[in-house]
């Protein structure tokens, strides 16, 4: 299982937010890459960025801060957030970025994720995050009428590398993961789930881990890295 700390990157710094509302932004850094360079040094292997500003413009709105961080460091990232045509996704793929996290794309342009994944075979990562169980799309701003499960089928023979999936009431609120509704979709599906929004613990890791033979890839810390809960270099451990 793999342990991904997260950068969430607002007006170009690093940033947590609390169930996804930009009016509760708090900045941890105001330099991303030396952020990274940090999470790096402690022995991750991987790093999850998201453009907060690009999820809700559409578009991508912190490049400046991502080509830092990737210049910055070693380990692969994977990259979320206002990446809706294959022109984006190929320029941040020829910069460097690993794997591009396609989220709503997925609901409203499904026939983008199908032929980003034919074209860039193990690159392409889809984006899961739900609010009550229902789809919610445009950096959580609106909620779709589609259950995290059945927009999952739909790519289940696309070739994607993962699913993320984000349980966004408990994202940010160092509640704990929401590890019942994770583990049941990953159950369901073929494709790897990494498990994202709210994993606050050491234990929550712990059960996470305890669940890998049955499709829990991964596992996404943000804010518990943050005020200092979780210690990355024992959460490796756990996940190793």
């Amino acid at each position: 299982m793999i342990v991904f700390p997260a950068i969430d990157l607002k007006e170009g710094s690093c940033v947590r937010l609390v169930r996804g509302d930009m009016a509760q932004a708090t900045v941890f850094n105001t330099d991303p890459a030396a952020q990274a360079r940090e999470f790096e040094s402690s022995g991750c292997r991987w790093l999850h960025l998201v453009d907060l500003d690009g999820a809700f413009a559409g578009k991508p709105m912190n490049r400046v801060s991502v080509e830092a961080i990737i210049a910055a460091i070693a380990i692969p990232v994977q990259l979320g957030g206002g990446i809706r045509d294959i022109a984006t996704i190929a320029g941040w793929l020829d910069r460097g970025v690993r794997r591009v996290i396609l989220g709503t794309a997925a609901l409203v342009d499904p026939a983008l994720v199908i032929e980003s994944c034919r074209r860039f075979p193990g690159r392409i990562v889809v984006g899961i995050d739900a609010r009550a169980g229902m789809v919610a799309v445009e950096g959580w701003a609106k909620t779709s009428t589609i259950t995290a499960l059945d927009l999952a089928l739909r790519f289940e023979d696309a070739g994607a590398a993962a699913i993320v999936f984000t349980d966004i009431d408990r994202d940010g609120v160092l509640g704990g993961a929401n590890i019942e509704k994770t583990v049941d979709l990953a159950r369901r599906l073929k494709t790897p789930v990494i498990a994202s929004g709210g994993v606050a613990s050491l234990d929550d890791l712990k059960i996470l881990k305890s669940h890998e033979s049955e499709g829990i890839a991964g596992a996404i810390l943000g804010r518990a890295l943050y005020d200092g809960r979780v210690d990355l270099k024992a959460a490796l451990k756990v996940a190793e």
